[in-house]
């Protein structure tokens, strides 16, 4: 079974000028079928997500028009704009909607569904999403628009920013991506104002910005991000947060949004595998965006020097949104719009500068969380999760059912590299349920195509075992099928487990279940609502690759080597010597000394 929404690479579109005009002649021909003789351009098939789908495909009709002066455009343009203007422009309020500062404003809204009082709850993004919209017919209104409707719609575009920002909560759904959209609309209508108007509205969107979006990012690995439905991030909304930000800096050049989307991109470059894998989110666990991602991903990746094109969208969308049979939708159009319009060229190549959250060679990496516990492994072409035992997760020494992995103080990192080795060693403090203090070295080395981890403990009181991860995922090239098995050897005894206990809180990786899905299942709100990564941590037991100790360790230490993409015999040695702690295997030596004088661990790496 492959995961739905994880498919191939987001730099692996065609972004040439003549790709996205071919993108464009589709959404034309399959516009003109479907316009109705009122001017309607939603797909027959909308329910929700509809308020600004009509308006969002006027605007891919217009941009085709500036692009290739096809004649057919112009009236197509003129009758989608009035459908919208006359059938999807609100001013009464919803009945129930709740999140309004002031009543029977009279200013004009979209609604997530057309129905009164159906489900408010999604009338201020689709707010956010009509604004743009509109923004951007009125960047591309030249030769297209009379100037009674150019006048009606900038009318309704300065009424939509006003409900978003005075006659309702900001950003009340907490969502990083609709908060920054709604911003970045306010920074692109005001382009088309006077000059005291546009001042004011530009002073007022960065001030949102800045007291109502970054006052409030969420420190996560080190990153301070903006906050994605009460988290820190989202797999789905996270890059569109950087999208916005990309497109924020375009039309404004505001250093701000230039750093925070650094930061953002260089987290994101953290947390992903070198394969473009990722899963976790308040929101979404494991369903990817696709073009929506494409311009922050593609502009910031030229800013970090790194290739986050590498991230899986869902290919469902590579282009624009689309309802279950193929066919175009408006929703998310403004991205595609500002896809096209920029002509950033991808960044291919991954950073070589050492990230203290990520270890990444050739086809290796790991991601580290924010306690320096691996949060995904790739080796081999498989994905490997933190395992559960006794609701608790990680990767680490078990004792007793109580995982080792959490630290109890500062967690140090020491990055060696070498012509052909990548290393870095992580050295933590934790307590076992006897309050003792014991300090774990876990040491990852990798050639670019294994992945080799040897974890050092003080003695416990009896023997433990190593948790050495949930075999998830296996990579064939355009797409991620689950899996239950990897290409894995221990210098110790190997185990390969699963729950013995069936239910939602005992996830088997042999089941036809997602981890978003079990996710989802565990979460206190319904799928869409509740938070995935809260409904994991609920997760008791999970398959898990468990390794023995190395024999003929140092005597008061407890020694795992593990070794991930091949299932060749390992053979590792791990003895004192006078340099240090010294680990031997076929490819490397490597030896962890004293700490430094500033308490740091020092490594040495030999091939």
């Amino acid at each position: 079974m492959h995961l739905p929404h994880q498919r191939g690479p987001l730099h692996d579109l065609p972004d040439t000028p003549e790709a996205y005009d071919a993108v464009l002649a589709d959404v034309v021909e399959q516009a003109l079928a479907r316009i109705t003789p009122e001017g309607n351009l939603e797909h027959p098939d909308a329910d929700d997500d509809i308020g600004d789908t009509s308006l969002g495909v006027t605007s891919l009709l217009a941009l085709a028009w500036q692009r290739s002066k096809d004649p057919r455009l112009p009236e197509a343009v003129h009758r989608g704009l009035a459908f919208h203007l006359r059938e999807r422009v609100y001013r009464e309020d919803n009945p129930g909607y709740p999140n309004l500062r002031v009543r029977d404003s009279g200013l004009p809204y979209a609604r997530y569904v057309l129905e009164s009082g159906a489900h408010p709850i999604g009338d201020w993004p689709s707010t956010v999403w009509a604004l743009l919209q509109a923004v951007n017919l009125l960047d591309l209104a030249e030769g297209l628009l009379d100037e009674e409707q150019r006048t009606e719609l900038m009318e309704v575009a300065r009424g939509y920013w006003r409900w978003l920002t005075e006659a309702t909560f900001f950003n009340p759904q907490e969502a990083g991506n609709q908060a920054i959209g709604c911003v970045v609309g306010g920074l692109m209508l005001a382009r088309h104002l006077p000059d005291a108007a546009a001042d004011a509205m530009r002073e007022r969107a960065m001030r949102l910005y800045l007291d109502e979006i970054r006052a409030h990012r969420v420190l996560d690995r080190g990153a301070l991000l903006p906050p994605e439905h009460r988290g820190a991030y989202d797999n789905n909304y996270g890059p569109i947060s950087l999208s916005f930000l990309a497109q924020a800096h375009r039309v404004s050049a505001e250093p701000v949004f230039a750093e925070d989307g650094d930061a953002l991109a260089r987290y994101i470059d953290a947390r992903l595998t070198g394969g473009g894998f990722d899963n976790g989110g308040p929101r979404y666990s494991e369903q990817h965006s696709a073009f929506e991602s494409v311009l922050g991903l593609r502009y910031f990746s030229a800013r970090v020097g790194s290739d986050l094109g590498r991230y899986r969208g869902d290919s469902r969308w590579a282009r624009h949104a689309v309802k279950p049979d193929g066919g175009v939708d408006g929703h998310f159009a403004w991205m595609l719009v500002w896809q096209i319009q920029d002509t950033t060229p991808w960044h291919r190549a991954p950073s070589t500068a050492p990230a203290r959250h990520q270890l990444r060679s050739g086809t290796v990496s790991v991601a580290f969380d924010d306690r320096m516990t691996p949060s995904v492994v790739e080796a081999g072409g498989t994905y490997y999760l933190p395992a559960a035992v006794n609701r608790q997760h990680g990767f680490g020494p078990v004792l007793d059912g109580f995982v080792l992995c959490r630290p109890m103080g500062e967690v140090r990192v020491r990055d060696v590299r070498t012509d052909t080795l990548t290393a870095k060693l992580v050295a933590k403090p934790v307590v076992g349920r006897d309050h003792v203090l014991r300090h774990v070295r876990s040491l990852y080395v990798t050639d670019g195509t294994r992945l080799w981890t040897t974890v050092a403990l003080e003695r416990l009181p009896a023997e433990p075992y190593l948790l050495a991860g949930l075999p998830y995922a296996a990579d064939d090239g355009d797409r991620v099928r689950r899996t239950a098995t990897g290409a894995v050897a221990s210098a110790g005894t190997l185990r390969l487990t699963h729950p013995r206990t069936q239910g939602p809180e005992h996830f088997d990786a042999r089941a036809e279940l997602t981890q978003e899905q079990a996710a989802f299942a565990l979460a206190a709100d319904p799928r869409g609502y509740g938070d995935p990564d809260e409904g994991w941590r609920h997760l008791v037991s999970s398959t898990a690759y468990e390794a023995g100790p190395v024999p003929g360790a140092p005597e008061d230490l407890h020694v795992f080597a593990v070794r991930y993409g091949s299932e060749e015999p390992l053979t590792v040695t791990v003895e004192r010597t006078e340099e240090g702690l010294t680990v031997r295997t076929d490819a490397f030596t490597a030896v962890i000394g004293a700490d430094d004088d500033r308490g740091e661990p020092t490594l040495t790496l030999r091939p």
